[in-house]
């Protein structure tokens, strides 16, 4: 029993450990967290800086080169489900709550303090450095990891027919390795403990932001058994989704968080300062674009690393330790996808609609701050939970506004939670597209556990940090994931041509992935006995 399951229970030993010592030693363990964090953003933060930049130039190549249409699933699949169901299921677990609360956040954080002094603070160059500098953390950069662990695995899960494990991927290079099972599941473990640690503080700062808001709006009190209450519906939420499968539960309230958030945008939009709002989108858009290499690939001098350790080394460790975990349930919904639909997907349409979400909400928030109507920079410094609450005081509607934001953070909370109980699942389970339900019932209380303990000791913040210190090795394992899928796809590409010569009824399926002059050359078998030829003429 435990070789079948040793993965789900080394996994769940470790991070047993690591609450422990968060919930008794918070103060300790967060400092040493912190401290190993640091460390690494200074001697590291150059390598997470590249592999991002070298990510999205991968992907691009994957996308318009000749692997575009190769599909993720047998060539003459389909996809699983509609466009439209998909972006909502992508945009739910990628950055749902995250997005609600930072977008408004960030902008007003960086119109303070600018990144590296490149503007005055509270001026109006501070402002549009602010917006830019959003975009570019909740961009194509920030799916560049997501994106790259979904191709890989999906690849190997829907074309190759192989558990969709990290291990599975990596293997091919540790065939000869004496101590090639113990890494392989190390690997695994790793991929499983970044992912409920990462999730299980998230969803513990999101109970903390969802009692913020009703403290705030409501008059709630701010206490222990609120916080509970809070998790405990949550809890029953996301396990009642959990029993109802992938294509309900999770597919019914991504489309529902998704709806909502559109509603609440065009709403912002045009109730708000709309002409400022799209003046600034285009501007922060175009700056975005025009600054994106530069500042992918900037490292500051070390005595003014503290922005970037603090902001974009902290988010693109964030990206890469989470990559399993969003990175799975991508591949799990795009099955039967081109590379290029999948890339152009992941890599466009949830950044661009990040992008319109800050620059609605941060640019209503900086009509208000700039015509003095409120002083939300200062109140988002003193307090962030209620940054979004702040600005819905100076609104209309303002306790229906504040009613549909704690909606919409519960139900992108519940959406994922939903799916990090079913990836960790699929992930201590052999790779298995349908785990078994004790497992998926058995993660989502060790969830509820993890933030319940997290909660009343307050030791959340150590443990996230300490999440991120995965990143780095993880890094240099999404590099060999690289390069065995440039391998893999070759191999399946000339192995498709291959087939296409020895058919001799109907159209080939898959022919319309080669150009014309390949499918009229020679086959496979001659080009090769030419080329041996050329290069040994004794084969003449």
């Amino acid at each position: 029993m435990f070789a079948n399951n040793r993965v789900f229970f080394i996994s769940a030993s470790i991070i047993f450990l690591l609450v422990l010592v968060g919930a008794f030693l918070p103060e300790q363990f967060a400092s040493v967290a912190n401290q190993a964090q640091a460390y690494v953003g200074q001697y590291f933060g150059w390598f997470y800086l590249a592999s991002i930049f070298c990510f999205v130039v991968f992907l691009l190549y994957l996308a318009f080169g000749k692997y575009g249409k190769i599909r993720l699933g047998p060539q003459d699949s389909t996809p699983d489900f509609s466009f439209f169901s998909w972006i909502n299921m992508l945009l739910s677990a990628g950055f749902g709550v995250g997005l609600v609360f930072y977008g408004m956040a960030e902008p007003m954080i960086h119109y303070l303090g600018p990144p590296h002094g490149m503007a005055e603070a509270s001026s109006t160059e501070a402002m549009h450095l602010a917006m830019q500098y959003s975009f570019f953390h909740w961009g194509l950069n920030q799916w560049a990891a997501f994106a790259l662990v979904g191709l890989i695995v999906a690849f190997f899960q829907f074309r190759k027919e192989r558990p969709g494990l990290v291990s599975n991927m990596v293997e091919p290079v540790l065939r000869n390795v004496k101590f090639q099972r113990p890494i392989l599941d190390g690997l695994d473990v790793l991929g499983v403990v970044a992912t409920v640690v990462g999730m299980a503080t998230s969803i513990g700062l999101g109970v903390l932001q969802v009692n913020g808001g009703l403290s705030y709006a409501f008059g709630f009190s701010d206490t222990f058994m609120v916080k509970l209450a809070i998790l405990g519906l949550m809890f029953v939420c996301y396990m009642m989704s959990s029993l109802t499968g992938l294509d309900k539960g999770i597919k019914i309230l991504s489309n529902f968080n998704m709806g909502l958030a559109m509603a609440f945008l065009v709403y912002l939009l045009f109730k708000g300062p709309t002409v400022f709002i799209l003046e600034g989108f285009i501007h922060s858009l175009g700056g975005y674009i025009s600054n994106f290499v530069k500042w992918s690939l900037t490292v500051p001098p070390e005595e003014d690393g503290a922005w970037m350790n603090q902001w974009t080394f902290f988010l693109w460790a964030w990206v890469i330790a989470w990559s399993p975990f969003v990175g799975t349930f991508v591949a799990r919904i795009s099955r039967g996808r081109t590379i290029q639909e999948y890339v152009m997907g992941v890599l466009v349409v949830p950044p661009l609609l990040a992008c319109v979400w800050i620059a609605v909400v941060g640019g209503t928030a900086f009509d208000m701050q700039i015509n003095g109507v409120a002083p939300l920079a200062d109140n988002v410094a003193k307090n962030i939970t209620h940054a979004m609450f702040d600005m819905y005081a100076y609104m209309d509607f303002t306790v229906i506004l504040s009613a549909l934001t704690l909606l919409l953070v519960f139900t992108f909370l519940v959406t994922s939670a939903d799916s990090a109980s079913y990836i960790v699942s699929q992930m201590t389970d052999n790779g298995s597209l349908n785990p078994p339900m004790y497992k998926r019932v058995t993660w989502g209380i060790l969830l509820s556990a993890i933030c319940l303990t997290l909660l009343a000791t307050g030791g959340l913040s150590a443990l996230q940090t300490a999440s991120l210190l995965v990143a780095l090795p993880f890094a240099v394992v999404l590099f060999i994931m690289m390069w065995v899928l440039m391998r893999e796809l070759a191999e399946d590409r000339k192995q498709m041509l291959y087939d296409l010569y020895h058919r001799n009824e109907g159209t080939p399926v898959g022919a319309d992935i080669f150009e014309a002059d390949e499918i009229t050359t020679p086959p496979v078998e001659e080009r090769i006995k030419r080329r041996m030829v050329v290069t040994n003429p004794r084969l003449k």
